[in-house]
């Protein structure tokens, strides 16, 4: 199946609510590559590779997010794979 990298937006509530340690363990579980970070204005960008429908389950669960998390908003766009090797949160 063919691999794609997805740019990914998250708005709300998702930091301070360990929304990047449930984002990393929910990447690693459906075995997506790439990263998730905080950002300066609040919200958290990721970038996964994997599938098309592995990725658009990870979509769907990012509205969910972390237990203290009210994610508003998960705007994602298709890009160029970068051959990540691993998952990780980055800071």
């Amino acid at each position: 199946m063919e691999k794609v990298l997805y740019k990914i937006v998250v708005e709300g509530k998702v930091q301070g609510v360990w929304f990047r340690k449930y984002t990393f363990n929910e990447a690693i579980r459906l075995g997506l590559k790439g990263f998730v970070r905080n950002e300066i204005n609040n919200t958290v960008y990721i970038e996964a590779e994997g599938n098309l429908v592995t990725l658009n389950e990870f979509v769907k669960w990012l509205y969910k997010g972390s237990p203290l998390s009210k994610v508003s908003t998960v705007t994602f766009e298709k890009s160029t794979l970068k051959h990540y090797k691993s998952f990780e949160i980055r800071s």
